[in-house]
Parts: structure tokens; sequence; C-alpha cells
């Protein structure tokens, strides 16, 4: 169930309707949100049949549709939490680069459960004078329960502009899930070891849950 509602979370990127592809605003973090999401489903759905034929072409739509607006290194160091002091740094170089790739097999991964869902976005509140934000929606799915996500959304204090970092899904947090889990691991065994289990699922192929084909989404 866990695993289920965290790849609800990560669709929601990929998740929104009735918006035309447009220039992403990262001047906005609500519209931010709305613009990467309205890019990403629109190349998923535009290309669904050589996705269907190619499931590793949802690695390149992550990557050059989402991960730019992901700030990746900040999220790889709030994984780490306390042991970030501990790790040499001339690991943490190796460390983040993995991190970007695993975040990309993650949300590829998760874009193979994609079943027409949509989502609904809570209003924007006042944003100006905050350093983050927290984007609300809900997944509406017919053949489950709504499912509550937020999005949080950091200013880069050098440039302005707004990059997600965290998603928190059902109230389960993709870091604090993750920090979690590599916890005990970068205790006992160091960051290598962190490093390979990242490096593994990187090399497993991305799965198609339930894809149709481009007929079906006319």
């Amino acid at each position: 169930m866990k695993k289920l509602i965290l790849a609800a979370g990560l669709m929601m990127f990929a998740l929104t309707s009735g918006v035309q592809a447009q220039e992403v605003n990262e001047q906005n973090p609500y519209e931010l949100v709305k613009d990467v999401a309205t890019q990403t489903f629109d190349r998923i759905k535009d290309n669904r049949d050589a996705i269907k034929a190619d499931p590793e072409m949802l690695r390149t739509i992550m990557e050059e549709e989402l991960v730019p607006h992901i700030d990746y290194q900040f999220a790889a160091f709030m994984v780490l939490g306390k042991h970030f002091k501990s790790v040499p740094k001339d690991k943490l170089g190796d460390y983040v680069s993995t991190f970007r790739k695993y975040l990309v097999t993650t949300y590829a991964s998760a874009m193979g459960y994609y079943d027409n869902q949509k989502v609904l976005f809570e209003p924007e509140t006042e944003f100006e004078d905050k350093k983050s934000v927290t984007v609300r929606a809900v997944i509406k799915d017919p053949s489950r329960p709504d499912i509550k996500i937020a999005f949080k959304v950091r200013k880069d204090g050098r440039t302005n502009q707004w990059k997600a970092y965290d998603m928190v899904a059902e109230g389960i947090s993709m870091l604090n899930s993750k920090r979690s889990e590599f916890e005990s691991i970068l205790r006992q065994d160091g960051i290598d070891e962190v490093i390979a289990i990242m490096q593994d699922k990187i090399s497993q192929p991305v799965e198609l849950k339930d894809l149709g084909s481009e007929e079906d989404a006319a």
C-alpha cells in the first residue's frame, strides 16, 4: 500500500488536464508544479505507443521534463540527515550524481502506474515573502479512494527560482521514507553501500503497469 501511495504521489507531476503546454514559470511555485505536470503528461500522452514499445523512454522524459525542476542536491543531502557530516567529501559527488539517477528511475517507474487519474489543485496562497511553500492537491481515481498529495517547493536564494524537493502522499514524505530506509545502512555500512543499493535500483528496467495506446487516450 505504501508503495502504491508513493507511486501515485510521484505521478502528480505528470497528471493534470485542460491546460495547454506552456513555458515553466519558476517564479511561482504553484504554477511551477502545474506547468511541469502539464508538459510531462502531454509528452507521455503523445508518446504512448512508443513508450509501450520501449518503457525506457520514460527515463528520458523524466530526465528532460522533471529533473530540471527538482532540487535533487538539496533532497540528496536531506536524505543523509545527521550522517551528512560523516560522509567523506570525495564521496559526496558520486552520491549526489547517483541519487539524481535514482530519482529519474523512481519517477519513471511511477509513471508505469498511469491510468487516466485526475488531479485537483488547491488554490495558491501568498508566497512572495516565503522561502518554501507546500503545493497541495488531491488525486482522483475512480477505482480507488482519493489520495491527498503535497509537494514541498523551495526558493533558490541565488536565482530566486522555485524547485521541488519533496513529496508527501497521505502523510508519507518521500525524503523521510528514504532517510529511514538508508539510516541504518549509513550507520553500519557507510555511503558506499547506499550508493550500491541505488545503483542496483537504477540498473533495473522500467516496467509498465497500465499504459493504454494513443488511440485509447483520444
